[in-house]
């Protein structure tokens, strides 16, 4: 994450940052919704959501072994500069 470029304000999706991460380790929508039991329709509801509450990204971060709350405090740092 290290390497990441810095999102801008209209670049800042979680739901696009997670479905990119999913396809980035290669593993697929119904390996997810296996993880955090729930539907692939769920997902890709979830996917054009901008933000998401807090357990379904500590559910999602866990299974795939991502911190997606790094990004979103890395985000909103960059955004007091």
């Amino acid at each position: 994450m290290e390497n990441e470029k810095q999102i801008t304000n209209e670049e800042f999706h979680l739901g696009k940052l997670i479905k990119a991460e999913l396809m980035r380790q290669g593993r697929s929508i119904t390996w997810l919704a296996d993880q955090i039991n729930c539907t692939r329709e769920n997902l890709y509801k979830l996917f054009k959501s901008p933000w998401i509450n807090t357990h379904t990204l500590f559910k999602i971060g866990k299974a795939m072994d991502y911190d997606f709350f790094k990004v979103c405090s890395d985000y909103f740092n960059a955004q007091k500069k």
